[in-house]
């Protein structure tokens, strides 16, 4: 008996040699066409990169969802905000921090000139024998404390300022933002509900990019197929339509199993290469449509 793998090798000659043998006006003419083109396969209709699964960045309870399923949303726009209340104390607190820090720097900085100052004087007076040396000493000891005074106020600012961008960073990590112009698909948690960045992804985006289809090629087309090649799409909805025109934009390094044959023996013995098409013009179509593509210009039928 043959086994399934020899069978399903065999099915594309047994349909060109049932299509030349075809007598019957009942047969589609879309399926007596079909042998006239190099190659043959299934595919889905999906966007580059494919669709994106938001999770919130931090963890913590929704408050605020500005945006429904189906709406257009542009790069960096709001998508869902959680309580913000004790990332924004953490900030403020940051800030205070900060401006105690820069006070210092500069209480300290004028503090040190006078101390400059007032050092020189007893130093040149000492010289001129108007002063002591300990008083001029004494002096400079001031201006080596301050000074030191000075430089630790400048660490703590600078210490201020990582802690303020730490708190920013944090209160940011509050708020997602959609990445690129796209359309929300799903949400899948309403406001109120606690989440995390371990948690299922909050939302579903598809990015507003043209349109390509993502082709299951047979190891047997491998051959046959290039890039730039021009190719048809019909929708496989198991009517008779219009084909799309496309063409080929690049087909892939590596074999893998057959993810959209219905048979599971078939898929699991079927080995493929993902073959990318682009459309010709831009199309308005659904993501996960199933198409089928026919690859090369239909050659002119026998007379």
């Amino acid at each position: 008996m043959m086994n399934t793998p020899t069978l399903r090798r065999l099915l594309p000659i047994l349909a060109v040699l049932a299509a030349l043998s075809a007598c019957s006006d009942k047969t589609p003419p879309s399926v007596n066409n079909a042998v006239n083109y190099v190659a043959v396969s299934r595919g889905r209709i999906d966007v580059e990169g494919g669709l994106l699964h938001l999770s919130m960045p931090d963890e913590g309870t929704l408050t605020k969802i500005p945006v429904h399923e189906g709406d257009h949303v542009k790069r960096g726009q709001v998508l869902a905000v959680l309580n913000i209340e004790p990332a924004r104390l953490a900030m403020n607190a940051a800030q205070a921090q900060l401006g105690q820090t820069k006070a210092q720097v500069a209480l300290y900085a004028a503090q040190l000139t006078t101390a400059r100052t007032h050092a020189e004087r007893l130093v040149a007076a000492a010289d001129a024998g108007a002063a002591d040396r300990q008083s001029a000493d004494n002096a400079k000891g001031a201006v080596a404390q301050l000074h030191a005074e000075w430089e630790g106020a400048r660490a703590a600012t600078h210490m201020a300022e990582v802690k303020l961008r730490e708190a920013r960073y944090a209160l940011n990590r509050r708020t997602l933002r959609s990445p690129v112009e796209a359309t929300v698909v799903r949400i899948t948690a309403p406001v109120g509900a606690s989440v995390s960045p371990q948690s299922d992804p909050l939302f579903t985006l598809l990015p507003n990019r043209p349109m390509i289809v993502r082709a299951e090629l047979s190891e047997m087309y491998v051959g046959a197929v290039h890039p730039g090649m021009v190719a048809s799409v019909v929708i496989d909805d198991d009517q008779v339509t219009s084909s799309i025109p496309a063409h080929v934009s690049r087909i892939g390094d590596v074999f893998g199993s057959s993810k959209l044959e219905d048979d599971p023996a078939l898929r699991a013995n079927e080995r493929t290469v993902e073959c990318i098409l682009t459309f010709d013009k831009p199309q308005t179509l659904r993501v996960g449509q199933r198409v089928l593509v026919r690859y090369g210009a239909p050659a002119a039928p026998p007379h």
